[in-house]
């Protein structure tokens, strides 16, 4: 499968919540539920809570977070295919903080930025 680079950097094709929506897998999104809720130590997640069509997506199913998530938001609202197109990428906040997160997003983001 090709890769599907979201809004941060996330590779939409290698997500298990998108790869089990896609081939409409329902026991596989019980089971990213489950993982989900200890992982992230949320309360109890259905499976209409894990299923998505990709963070890209504007009309199709989101997971829960997609609708919250505010560099997807900020992504949507300045037209960028993923943060690495956008001008403030080097000063952006939300950004700095998800990386506090999610590290092995940067250098995704900063690849595409090269070449850009």
């Amino acid at each position: 499968m090709d890769k599907i680079i979201a809004v941060c950097g996330l590779d939409c094709a290698e997500c298990e919540a998108y790869k089990a929506s896609q081939s409409n897998d329902v026991e596989a999104l019980k089971k990213v539920a489950l993982s989900w809720e200890e992982m992230y130590h949320l309360p109890a997640l259905e499976v209409k809570d894990v299923t998505c069509d990709g963070c890209l997506s504007t009309t199709g199913r989101l997971s829960g977070h997609c609708y919250e998530c505010d560099i997807r938001l900020c992504g949507i609202e300045r037209g960028v295919a993923n943060c690495a197109y956008c001008n403030e990428f080097e000063a952006c906040d939300k950004l700095a903080r998800f990386w506090e997160f999610a590290p092995q997003l940067k250098p995704v983001l900063e690849e595409i930025r090269r070449s850009v």
